[in-house]
């Protein structure tokens, strides 16, 4: 990794090359609500992606993780996570990655991700 080469501690994309976070740490904008999910390839609409970071994240929910980006060792995910796992995540009930890197786990919900989720 270069000089330039600099992740985001929120999406663990590169700053200027996948990174859509807003510089000053606020939380993202949500997507106009014309914009729909964007169907993934590799993951169910379901999966709990899970970033090194420990936000959990849904398939193509937020803007600022796109797919390519999401690959073991640095991610874990939860392919059928169980009922309700979503909603009671937190630091004393993390998500724990069953698959990709199963030693990944978040204690806390992307906003964007939550924000996309209570507008369907």
């Amino acid at each position: 990794m270069t000089a330039k080469e600099v992740r985001c501690e929120r999406c663990e994309n590169i700053i200027g090359l996948g990174c859509c976070c807003p510089p000053d740490g606020s939380i993202p904008k949500a997507r106009p609500a014309s914009q729909v999910r964007q169907e993934w390839r590799r993951f169910p609409a379901d999966t709990i992606l899970i970033s090194p970071t420990r936000y959990a994240h849904l398939p193509g929910a937020c803007t600022h993780v796109s797919e390519e980006f999401v690959k073991a060792p640095r991610w874990g995910w939860i392919p059928d996570p169980p009922s309700g796992l979503w909603d009671r995540l937190c630091s004393s009930y993390p998500a724990i990655a069953s698959e990709g890197n199963t030693t990944r786990r978040a204690i806390r919900r992307c906003e964007e991700c939550e924000a996309t989720l209570s507008a369907t």
